[in-house]
């Protein structure tokens, strides 16, 4: 009854601030992968979802998700990261080919990388910090307004500010905001992990009541699940 856990460390990089200070900083792309089950069979192997897991190399499984329930386009969603993007696809492909999962098909995908966070330049995502996964996740991806990039920026700042105050009363989230301009048709993708669900709940509905969400283009689709051991896998799918 082997649980997911987090396998390998990202690298840390020595990265030229634009101030000109030298900030030691972990860079990463992370992919999240969303399943559902099919009839079809696929071109399994016989190489186990355990077993491929654990030989990912510098990749790091950091969780899979039952997301029963939440959705009616989605069973299974897969958490991903690492230093480099072609290996999360490598990585991915994989998974996709073990026993396990070779009778799904992927209905929704997301790749980020972590950059600067607009809300705090400083910020670095706890999967990149060695921070222990939570139970819950949810995933999402988010665009500002078309006007928010054009807005002076003492302007964005003040509403980021109100919108970091609020945030952080919510002492058990984990923030793992990264950038993903250019990498599919979102500008970030907002995975939040607690081991309470009901505070992601409070926390959303909480986060519509400040200025910034009159900047908002899009923030769906939302993938919220538990996360589950690779030996439970087989049970959802069924």
């Amino acid at each position: 009854m082997a649980p997911v856990v987090p396998i390998g460390t990202a690298p840390i990089e020595i990265i030229r601030h634009p101030s000109g200070r030298d900030l030691e900083e972990p860079q990463g792309f992370a992919t999240w992968i969303v399943l559902r089950r099919t009839e079809s069979t696929g071109t399994a192997g016989k190489e186990s979802i355990e077993a491929a897991a654990a030989d990912l190399g510098d990749v790091t499984l950091r969780g899979i998700y039952d997301l029963t329930g939440f959705r009616g386009d989605a069973d299974l969603m897969l958490w991903l990261h690492g230093p480099d993007a072609a290996a999360l696809q490598h990585a991915v492909r994989r998974l996709r080919r073990t026993a396990e999962l070779a009778g799904t098909e992927q209905t929704w995908a997301a790749m980020g990388v972590h950059r600067d966070a607009e809300f705090n330049k400083r910020h670095v995502p706890g999967f990149l910090r060695g921070i222990e996964p939570r139970a819950w996740v949810t995933v999402y991806p988010f665009n500002r307004s078309y006007e928010w990039y054009l807005l002076p920026a003492e302007d964005r700042a003040r509403m980021l500010a109100e919108h970091g105050r609020r945030g952080a009363a919510y002492t058990g989230v984990i923030a793992n905001t990264v950038s993903a301009f250019a990498l599919g048709d979102w500008e970030w993708i907002l995975p939040l992990e607690s081991d309470d669900l009901v505070e992601l709940v409070d926390m959303m509905r909480d986060l519509r009541a400040v200025e910034a969400r009159m900047h908002v283009r899009d923030e769906i689709p939302f993938f919220t699940g538990r996360r589950i051991e690779t030996t439970d896998v087989m049970e959802v799918l069924a």
